[in-house]
């Protein structure tokens, strides 16, 4: 223990070791809230383990017995939140986050019927630890059975569709099965949830900094896939009987004090019906221009278009690299009382103070294009397209614009000069593109090394990678590694690059000249325009992302042979 030598720290312990010992006596949770003075759970543990002889037990470095480890019941190891990691020599070592509380240790040694060495470690890594090596939920598997079976419900094989799956949907342990799932999406930070079926498995993964990672599923959770779809879709206010043509619904849930809207998109497959569900966390949004990431000169540059009277401002990008994020940061710095800002958007993602928001819907025909129609009769002064998406929403956008109104919206290209011809490709005239058009920001988002587990690259490997790119790369560079911090990912949260290019009349003229993007591109960084990738290095300057990672998201001029980067990590 640190600082063990230090009275006060002793006393503390002591004073957690006699709560411990009470909470056991007393059959109370072994949730720790003991945290007078300041001491942890880990501190309490490790004092615990050196004065009683208890291992420690770092879970990264233990491998589970996992065929053993099956044939006990994940219910009681849940429960008691007890996991045995290792079988020897006629024992078991059995770790607990409170060893004086017998009663798991007792049930584990008839269950097994071997002796119980017991190690120690917090009880939120014991928990994570079940969750990974038998699955997500597998504490809720039994009781879906119990339950299917009490209610006469048979199991689900072949979409039978004699199971009554609104009865099924609402039993307790597909209520709290779903629950998990959406718990741990927050807990992983995911901003997506894929649920998939397959012939003989329903996988799920979360995306988690743009990145999908598999969830650990147990297998006899495919019997109920019918029941976990229409669970979502109940809660989504979809209609459980259809199943036939793709739905989209909404769910908003409370955790941890935070609220959160979840998009659901469910699609009929081969296997059954297929779910995404978008978390947009209402708590992390980042409002002002100052937070989202960009340079100094980017932001003062960005600061000062968005004050402009009139014109477009586009930001492009692909779905997920924080475009709309951008657009609301740009909105708050003009939100005052004397300018009217109405939005229209495809879904609401945030609700900002002051702004009128406008949803989409299909359902009633209103659509981007209608709802601009109406939105210029309330007599704006700014005005936000979610997303132009065909030629009538850009020509409203564009005249708008040209009747004294600042237009915010998103376009799908790949860069920023692209935005410019993506337009005309459209079927806007050049000469309206060019005289409407007043910056364009295209943005990716990559992903930050975990500050706990990143370590320095080899000098002998930087030299090599600098003699290749030149002095722009680092004598200093990282690389990813992995710790329970970050999931084993070797990153932990993301930031966004951006190309922001003002639309000057020099390239109004290349614009009406019909030139390509290239030449576009070209006078653009003569006017200081950084591409995605010059925009990244600051990341990799400061050590807190990687070549690979730089590498993986953007694309240069030229084509560099990247072999060199690739198996660094």
């Amino acid at each position: 223990m640190q600082d063990s030598n230090n009275t006060t720290d002793i006393a503390l312990c002591q004073k957690g070791v006699q709560w411990l010992r009470q909470a056991s006596s007393e059959g109370g949770k072994s949730a720790y809230t003991f945290s007078d003075g300041g001491l942890s759970e880990e501190a309490l543990l490790d004092f615990v383990s050196t004065e009683y002889e208890y291992p420690y037990v770092n879970f990264e470095s233990v491998s589970l017995e996992t065929d053993f480890i099956s044939t006990l019941p994940a219910k009681i190891l849940l429960k008691r939140q007890i996991v045995p990691v290792r079988r020897e020599d006629g024992s078991v070592l059995a770790v607990v986050s409170n060893p004086f509380q017998q009663a798991g240790i007792d049930e584990l040694r008839v269950m097994t019927g071997l002796d119980i060495e017991v190690g120690v470690a917090p009880r939120a890594e014991i928990a994570s630890f079940i969750r990974r090596s038998l699955g997500l939920g597998a504490d809720t598997i039994q009781s879906m059975y119990d339950e299917a079976l009490e209610s006469g419900i048979q199991f689900i094989r072949d979409q039978e569709e004699d199971v009554d799956l609104a009865e099924a949907a609402e039993g307790a342990s597909i209520i709290r099965f779903v629950n998990q799932i959406l718990a741990e999406a927050v807990e992983m930070r995911a901003t997506d949830v894929h649920i998939e079926p397959f012939e003989n498995e329903l996988r799920v993964r979360y995306r988690v900094d743009g990145v999908m990672q598999a969830a650990t599923i147990p297998a006899e959770v495919k019997q109920f896939q019918p029941a976990i779809v229409s669970r979502i879709k109940i809660l989504s206010h979809l209609d459980i009987a259809e199943k036939r043509v793709p739905q989209d619904g909404r769910i908003k849930i409370m955790l941890s004090g935070r609220e959160i809207d979840i998009r659901v998109s469910i699609i009929p497959m081969l296997y059954g019906e297929a779910v995404v569900m978008r978390l947009l966390d209402r708590s992390s949004v980042l409002l002002g221009p100052e937070k989202v990431g960009m340079s100094k000169d980017d932001l003062y540059v960005f600061s000062e278009v968005v004050k402009r009277p009139h014109g477009i401002i586009l930001v492009t990008g692909p779905t997920g690299s924080g475009k709309t994020t951008t657009l609301y940061a740009g909105l708050s710095h003009i939100n005052d009382i004397g300018r009217k800002i109405i939005t229209i958007e495809d879904p609401i993602e945030y609700q900002l103070y002051g702004i009128n928001q406008i949803q989409v819907s299909t359902k009633t025909g209103l659509t981007f294009a209608m709802g601009l129609r109406s939105i210029l009769r309330h007599d704006p002064d700014v005005v936000l397209v979610g997303e132009i998406r065909d030629r009538e929403t850009a020509e409203i956008a564009v005249q708008a614009s040209l009747t004294g109104h600042l237009v915010f919206s998103t376009l799908h290209t790949n860069d920023a000069p692209g935005a410019l011809t993506r337009l005309v490709d459209m079927g806007v005239e050049p000469y309206l593109v060019a005289s409407s058009l007043e910056a364009v920001i295209a943005q990716r988002l990559i992903r930050m090394l975990c500050e706990h587990c990143k370590k320095q690259m080899p000098q002998n490997e930087v030299d090599s990678l600098r003699n290749r790119y030149g002095d722009q790369l680092s004598e200093k560079l990282y690389v990813a590694t992995g710790c329970k911090k970050c999931q084993g990912t070797g990153y932990h949260g993301r930031a966004g690059i951006f190309e922001l290019m003002v639309v000057t009349e020099d390239i109004r003229t290349l614009l009406l000249k019909n030139a390509t993007p290239r030449d576009i591109r070209q006078e653009a960084m003569k006017h200081g325009m950084k591409s995605l990738r010059q925009d990244a290095w600051r990341y990799l300057d400061s050590g807190q992302t990687t070549l690979k990672e730089i590498l993986r998201v953007t694309k240069d001029e030229f084509v560099f042979r990247n072999a060199a980067v690739e198996g660094q990590e």
